[in-house]
């Protein structure tokens, strides 16, 4: 199952081989402060469990049930917050891009690019990103077979860009419900390295009327059995008062439980050695 070839991020390696990959942080960013915090936390926990840890935060979720909810600072505001971390936190930052044109100043911080799951198949999109030379994570769609994701690995690696994550954030299932498909992460995973996104997995879309509920209990379930399946990397959104997060609160996943968590996929992949 290890056919596909390892790629960089920032500092680390990822793929076949390699540590468990962590990507984490705040749905959006909220503030400033709030944001340097979260950081600063979780790479400690990342650093007592000597996890390769990547910090992310959405400076805009364009893609919100309601006109109403928070959408985060923006993309200039956004981006000088993440570079605020990348040099005083020293971890690499991840955030999504939306649009072209957004991928030429988001490359000039961004550390990987990652291209939300309904923007999967946007051509333009993922060439943009790809053009950069940073690492790119592509969510697969929640519409998408996994066998399709490689088309979309493809337009990035037609720029000459190797490094590219594929990540599942389940599929959709009637109404309001996602669907985790385990067998399709190592068919994921012949094109690229694959990432498990718990967080949104646990979503129900617009379950909530003007916000997308979910059920983050079943969290550690879903990740327990996709570190099992033998994925190369684990995409959580964590939240150190969740309840009150701006973005996600049904399912962002409990500052002072993350390390706890963490550390039983830990061992459960240390089995599959």
């Amino acid at each position: 199952m290890d056919s596909v070839e390892t790629v960089s991020l920032g500092p680390y390696t990822v793929g076949p081989g390699q540590p468990l990959l962590l990507i984490a942080g705040p749905c959006v960013i909220e503030t400033r402060e709030h944001t340097l915090r979260m950081a600063e936390s979780i790479a400690a926990v990342a650093r007592r469990l000597e996890l390769p840890f990547v910090f992310k935060a959405s400076y805009d979720k364009a893609n919100r049930s309601s006109v109403h909810s928070f959408r985060g600072p923006g993309l200039e505001e956004g981006l000088e917050i993440l570079r605020t971390v990348r040099d005083t936190v020293g971890v690499p930052v991840l955030s999504d891009v939306h649009e072209p044109g957004q991928a030429g100043p988001a490359g000039e911080v961004l550390d990987c690019l990652q291209v939300p799951a309904f923007l999967c198949r946007q051509t333009d999109l993922l060439v943009a990103c790809g053009r950069t030379r940073k690492c790119v994570n592509i969510k697969k769609g929640q519409f998408l077979a996994p066998e399709k994701i490689g088309l979309a690995v493809e337009k990035v690696r037609e720029t000459g860009n190797a490094n590219v994550l594929v990540t599942d954030r389940g599929t959709t299932f009637g109404y309001e419900r996602l669907i985790n498909d385990f067998p399709g992460l190592q068919i994921m995973r012949r094109f690229a390295p694959a990432i498990f996104d718990a967080t949104h997995s646990v979503q129900h879309p617009g379950s909530g009327g003007n916000v997308t509920g979910g059920h983050r209990e079943f969290l550690p379930l879903l990740a327990r059995a996709a570190v099992a399946a033998g994925i190369d990397g684990l995409f959580m959104e964590v939240h150190d008062d969740p309840d009150n997060a701006k973005s996600d609160a049904a399912t962002v996943w409990p500052l002072d439980q993350l390390e706890g968590l963490l550390q039983t996929l830990i061992r459960i992949r240390a089995a599959l050695a």
